[in-house]
């Protein structure tokens, strides 16, 4: 087995380790922190990019060999992403000083690379767990009201996805022996490769299980979203490719999301709510073409997520940006930052572009290919949808959002900003550049895709081009025939949350109304019989004290006094009188010596 391999987790681990001990004069020097909190993902990079595929870093642990290190080229396709984004999220994130954020993000990212390059679904689990935790405490490094409550829902339910996958695999091991993480056949389906397949749905954010995502993605830390949004279901979808393609109930699921996740995000208020949505959506294309399961498919999926990963980052991060700036991210409160925050509204506006599938932006060569892989594959309803669904991307993301963030038909924003720091536009700008590169020049990304095909997708044809500046231009149509009804609005759309909080309550009262009933009986009870006791057990023992303790202790006082004022009256001060007592006491003794002896 290879040796040379330097996993990506544990550079991460050691960053997170190292963050709490360096003093804090030396951390708030920003050089030193930004240089620190950029090694990790630069040793990550150097990793991927240099090492051969190959199985490395087998350990023994509960009796089971745990393999850390499986390399192939649908692992190295996502540690490759999972290693820029770090990098840019690092750079974005520099000015941040609690080093809480670090050490969470630290442990996320870890977590992401410890699934991406394990061979066995043990040793999933544990890095899956580890995911958990890291974003949890992300979400809680806003330090906000609603942070706080988002965050233990959210590991509420990443914790039922766990207990799911882990159910899973324990069944598995029972029946085969074995952890190994290969890839389940879809026609003699056990039911713990449908346990597996459910807990790995919750991360994947597959309706109904999404409702997560949409509520404590936009009450994550400003840096810290830009780590979220690429982790968690990026990560479910590559394990959901490595085990469970072609599985047609994904292909399915997948169409459902994609339309599902624009409709919600069509008529929110909070850009990074809308954004929250459109990662459902997203990632339904992806789950959609690993359910497919065709060579084509599954390579769109993973060119998706690789592309998904840059320009949802971006989005997150001009977004961040904005409430960075102004304190408020819900767009009815937004409008005419395009003059104020210009730079921010370009950057934003090329990852928009990329998430529609404008030519020349990464979008463009990665969804086409899903939508055409099933059009080729005969799911002709499916393609139709992801259609559908590209057309609500444009009108939320491309159109909706900056037009009444930045625009909004005020000439300027008459709030304050607060001037941003140049390391939020350097992450941005580097992230923009790459969308382009990989939008001009597809080989880029498509040369690292797994699976091997007669034909490589070719998405420069003349009728993509104009397919997709129809699907654009329509698009652009339906939304000033509805601009009355997208207007922004400020409630909250709680969709499926809604039944999942009722749930909640439902069984809080279940709980509660018992346990009251409990309580006041036995309020009753210690009122009528328990009160009285303890008043009788009190009268019993102020009679003891008046009577025993009391007597003890003045009979004691008064025979101390009564013998002070006897021996006052006997010291006389007379020589003669002491004399005369110290015989009368000789002579005392002596008769009872004489009597008695």
């Amino acid at each position: 087995m290879e040796t040379s391999f330097i996993h990506p987790s544990v550079a991460f681990l050691a960053l997170a380790a190292i963050v709490p001990l360096v003093p804090k004069d030396l951390w708030l020097n920003k050089a030193f922190r930004g240089t620190l909190g950029l090694i990790a993902p630069i040793v990550a990079l150097y990793s991927i990019f240099t090492v051969t595929p190959g199985m490395y870093g087998s350990l023994e642990y509960l009796d089971q060999l745990l393999v850390l290190g499986r390399v192939d080229k649908l692992s190295i396709v996502f540690g490759q992403v999972f290693a820029i984004i770090a990098l840019i999220g690092g750079i974005y994130g520099m000015h941040v000083e609690d080093k809480g954020h670090y050490v969470a993000g630290s442990l996320y990212v870890a977590g992401g690379f410890g699934c991406v390059f394990a061979a066995d679904l043990l040793t999933v689990f544990l890095f899956w767990e580890l995911m958990s935790i890291g974003s949890t405490f992300l979400i809680w490094q806003a330090r906000t009201e609603e942070s706080v409550g988002a965050g233990f829902r959210y590991f509420v339910y990443h914790t039922v996805g766990g207990l799911f996958l882990l159910g899973g695999l324990l069944l598995k091991y029972k029946a085969t022996g074995s952890f190994a993480f290969v890839a389940a056949d879809p026609t003699n389906a056990h039911l713990y490769d449908w346990l597996i397949l459910l807990g790995f749905c919750v991360n994947a954010a597959v309706v109904p299980l999404h409702a997560w995502l949409p509520d404590a993605y936009p009450r994550a830390s400003i840096a810290g979203a830009v780590y979220m949004c690429a982790f968690t279901t990026k990560t479910a979808v590559y394990v959901l490719c490595r085990g469970f393609a072609g599985w047609e109930v994904l292909a399915i699921a997948g169409t459902c999301m994609a339309v599902f996740g624009v409709l919600y995000a069509c008529i929110e208020n909070n850009a990074r709510r809308i954004l929250s949505y459109h990662i459902v959506s997203q990632v339904g294309y992806m789950v959609a073409g690993i359910g497919i399961g065709t060579a084509m498919t599954i390579n769109g999926a993973v060119a998706h997520a690789y592309a998904h990963i840059l320009y949802k980052g971006l989005l997150f991060m001009g977004t961040g940006a904005v409430l960075y700036a102004v304190g408020t991210v819900k767009l009815d409160k937004l409008g005419g930052l395009a003059y104020r925050l210009p730079w921010v509204m370009v950057l934003y506006m090329i990852a928009a572009l990329s998430i529609s599938g404008m030519p020349l932006f990464n979008g463009f060569i990665s969804k086409t290919m899903t939508i055409a892989g099933a059009a080729e594959a005969h799911h002709t309803l499916l393609a139709l949808g992801m259609e559908v669904a590209a057309v609500g991307t444009f009108i939320s993301v491309g159109i909706k959002l900056p037009y009444f963030a930045f625009w909004g038909g005020k000439k300027d924003y008459t709030g304050e900003i607060k001037p941003l720091p140049i390391n939020m536009y350097v992450g941005m700008a580097i992230c923009g550049l790459l969308c382009i590169a990989q939008g001009v020049y597809p080989d880029m990304l498509y040369r690292y895709l797994p699976m091997a095909v007669e034909h490589q997708f070719e998405p420069w044809h003349i009728d993509k081009v104009i397919n997709s500046g129809l699907l654009l231009g329509f698009s652009g149509l339906a939304f000033y025939l509805t601009r009355d009804i997208i207007t922004p609005h400020a409630f909250l759309n709680l969709d499926f949350d809604w039944f999942y909080r009722l749930i909640g309550r439902v069984t809080m009262n279940a709980v509660c109304w018992p346990v009251s009933k409990i309580d006041d009986v036995w309020t009753e009870v210690y009122r009528t019989v328990g009160l009285k006791a303890l008043i009788g057990a009190g009268d019993g023992t102020s009679v003891f004290d008046k009577k025993g303790i009391d007597t003890v202790v003045d009979g004691s006082a008064y025979s101390v006094r009564n013998v002070g004022r006897l021996s006052a009256k006997i010291q006389t001060a007379n020589l003669q009188d002491y004399l005369a007592y110290a015989a009368v006491l000789g002579l005392g003794i002596f008769a009872l010596v004489w009597y008695f002896g």
